[in-house]
């Protein structure tokens, strides 16, 4: 057994490592070895320690980039891409479907430009598990990558892609949502190259910017775009629905046959910016059933209806809402109509109006009242009237407030006004928490129709996803042609399909969140790179994942992260 002993040589103390051991029944001394002064010793645990100790680390982002690349390559993005796009280009390091699948990683994780992409790229651990070095990542090698893939080949990438997806996760496309939006780019006026990009109205308020108009079809569960439609964003929305309801018609059997769905009905779910007489015609000829709606102004038949009218629909799924089933001419045709009332939308609505848009037109109209008694308004009368139609244009408020306006020089013009409750009572009572819904399923009962409108969230969820400047966004687009543009919005839309998916994933492994705070726990899962110094040659790194919380491991095992680890693992 060894053990450490000191000697003191000249009043010096001297440290040895001796060995005892038995001989001949006796404890006797084996073995004895100088180690050295107090301070050789210190010297020596120094150096050992040193040696044990990283020089530097290194933290790379790892469990969202992760999970997103393995939806990328299961669902085979940039081999279908590549099947479309033909041979790869001379000079380009990667395909062009691996360029594009890599712009829909970025877009899902940490937006960001082509430009910046090497420099974020850096800051990931993708280069060890992708094998794509940082060097490959060139801006202008993401130009040419799309340049590559021909507009004409995005419908039957999609296409296919749609159909992946359905396969791998056995997708519900029976009832899909359908919706239309815009967003503003900040193309030059004078830029003639980007006819996609026009002026329009932006339902960004942005009216100084060029639009870029963006229709998706995505599933009811889940919010899983199926089909996407760029379009300029002069374009009214109605004026695309014909182009989408046949694509998808087209695309119906197959993405049904998918999913294992072989023979079943689609239905569509759209809101009344799409209604038309020539659009249901459309939707008529190519057999696909609809839910949809009108606005409530236009059946005042079914809104003078008494409450007694309506009932309850279904309380353990709806709360308080009560309906009306019945039959209207709409369209030009006879149609089920369901007249709906909520009381939550009810009390919604009416603080809305109180709080926001009736006290914004007292509030002018006072200011305006104001600045005629001064007497000093060299406004003419017609003017003047112009102004206050301008603050009453709301229909709603032009029900509930009377003003009259006296004197006819600008100097003795002097307006007054009142809020008629009677009207304001009237309106709450006619209008607030209704809906009128329409469909062909004759058969479906009332709550099974709410419940596919209600769907239409999922559609609009997804454009505030792509609104969302920190994930999953359609910005920073800096693109300024045709081309490159479609294909922008092409990798945004593979983008939003690949977050939805995760997102769907978690929920099958019993974490029900939503993107940003699924990626926000996957951006947890960190990797760390420890490096050690080296007598000879390069530094040696050591790589481990951070520590996790529950919930975390459960992300890695749900997305099967293990297999793109580091080898150890704190």
């Amino acid at each position: 057994m060894a053990s450490l002993y000191k000697k003191v040589i000249s009043g010096k103390p001297y440290w040895y490592l001796r060995e005892m051991g038995w001989v001949d029944g006796k404890p006797k001394l084996v073995s004895e070895r100088y180690v050295g002064t107090a301070a050789e010793i210190e010297a020596l645990l120094d150096a050992r320690e040193d040696r044990m100790l990283p020089e530097r680390t290194r933290h790379l982002d790892f469990g969202a980039v992760a999970a997103a690349w393995g939806l990328l390559a299961g669902l085979g993005v940039a081999a279908v891409i590549d099947g479309e796009a033909g041979a790869r280009r001379a000079g380009l390091p990667l395909s062009p479907g691996t360029y594009l699948a890599l712009a829909a990683l970025n877009r899902v994780v940490d937006p960001c430009s082509k430009r910046a992409f090497a420099e974020w790229w850096r800051t990931t651990a993708a280069d060890r598990f992708t094998k794509i070095p940082v060097s490959a990542l060139d801006h202008r090698r993401f130009w040419d990558a799309m340049h590559a893939v021909p507009l004409a080949a995005l419908p039957r990438i999609e296409e296919k892609l749609a159909a992946a997806a359905c396969a791998r996760f056995g997708l519900d496309t029976s009832s899909v949502a359908l919706d239309m939006t815009n967003f503003a780019t900040f193309i030059d006026t004078g830029n003639g190259r980007a006819p996609i990009a026009q002026r329009g109205k932006a339902k960004q308020k942005r009216a100084d910017l060029r639009l870029v108009g963006l229709g998706l079809v995505v599933t009811r569960d889940g919010g899983v775009p199926l089909l996407s439609h760029a379009y300029p964003g002069s374009k009214p929305d109605v004026t695309q629905f014909p182009q989408m309801i046949a694509a998808l018609a087209a695309r119906h059997a197959a993405l049904a046959a998918a999913a294992g769905q072989g023979g079943a009905e689609m239905t569509v779910v759209f809101d009344a910016g799409q209604n038309s007489e020539a659009n249901f015609a459309l939707l008529a000829a190519t057999k696909l059933r609809y839910v949809g709606s009108v606005p409530a102004s236009d059946c005042r038949d079914l809104l003078a209806l008494p409450a007694s009218a309506r009932a309850v629909v279904d309380k353990e799924r709806f709360g308080g809402l009560t309906a009306c089933d019945t039959r209207r001419e709409v369209y030009g045709t006879e149609r089920r109509a369901i007249l709906t009332h909520s009381p939550e939308l009810h009390a919604h609505q009416a603080r809305g109006f109180d709080g926001t848009t009736l006290a914004k037109a007292a509030r002018q109209l006072d200011e305006l009242a104001a600045t005629l008694a001064r007497g000093k308004t060299r406004r003419a009368r017609d003017k003047v009237e112009a102004e206050i139609g301008k603050i009453t244009h709301d229909a709603w408020v032009r029900r509930v407030i009377t003003w009259q306006l006296t004197g006819g020089t600008p100097k003795d013009l002097r307006l007054a006004w009142s809020i008629d409750q009677h009207a304001r009572a009237a309106l709450e009572q006619e209008i607030f928490g209704k809906h009128v819904l329409i469909t062909d399923h004759h058969d479906w009962p009332a709550a099974e129709v709410i419940a596919a409108y209600r769907s239409q969230s999922e559609a609009e969820f997804s454009f505030r996803q792509m609104k969302d400047p920190h994930a999953v966004s359609f910005s920073p687009m800096h693109h300024w042609t045709e081309h490159n543009i479609r294909i922008h919005v092409f990798t945004c839309v593979i983008a939003l399909q690949i977050a939805h998916l995760m997102r769907l994933k978690a929920q099958r492994a019993g974490l029900r969140m939503s993107v940003r705070e699924l990626l926000a726990q996957l951006a947890g899962i960190g990797e760390t790179v420890l490096i050690y110094p080296a007598e000879r040659g390069r530094p040696k790194a050591r790589r481990m994942l951070t520590e996790t919380t529950a919930t975390q491991g459960k992300l890695i095992e749900a997305f099967q992260l293990d297999r793109y680890a580091p080898a150890v693992r704190s």
